[in-house]
């Protein structure tokens, strides 16, 4: 059976997005790249024809890996409104303790390991937070383990959409 891959509706649309600008956009500049590399003649000593190649390389690779990921992906579907528990694709606001400065409230969205950005406070469903928030319900306490300690945390909210 081939390994199911979780994301949510708008993990896959970026990574549809992606895999079109590969194919339209970047493998055609890479291929007129290296016609022009190997236009200025000898290959050998060329390091635009070799820069241009590995380019492709990379470019190509991706693509193969996109291609395969898209085939395994799995959409879970939204749920409306305001939520009785937490669950994959679901948007939880939670409050951090802290016993060495004022406790920090921060509102993640729970998803796949494809979409993960903590930057964007995407996390990872297999991460240890995401993993302690899951099935629980507003106001419950989570003690989470992290490579620094136990932090707790406070669920304030749950709600599928951002400004629910």
């Amino acid at each position: 059976m081939i390994e199911q891959i979780p994301i949510t509706a708008g993990g896959l649309e970026k990574i549809k997005a992606e895999l079109k600008q590969l194919k339209t956009v970047e493998r055609p500049t890479v291929i007129t790249e290296i016609a022009e590399a190997r236009a200025l003649g000898d290959l050998s000593e060329n390091a635009e024809y070799h820069s241009a190649r590995e380019k492709q390389g990379f470019i190509e690779g991706r693509i193969q890996e996109l291609e395969d990921k898209i085939g395994r992906l799995q959409v879970i579907e939204p749920l409306e409104g305001k939520l009785e528990k937490v669950v994959f694709g679901s948007y939880v606001t939670v409050v951090e303790y802290s016993e060495d400065g004022p406790d920090v409230k921060k509102t993640y969205q729970i998803v796949g390991d494809l979409e993960a950005d903590i930057k964007q406070n995407k996390i990872s469903v297999s991460s240890p937070l995401a993993k302690s928030l899951v099935n629980k319900k507003l106001g419950d306490i989570v003690t989470v383990n992290l490579p620094k300690g136990e932090k707790d945390y406070e669920i304030s909210s749950i709600s599928y959409e951002l400004d629910a």
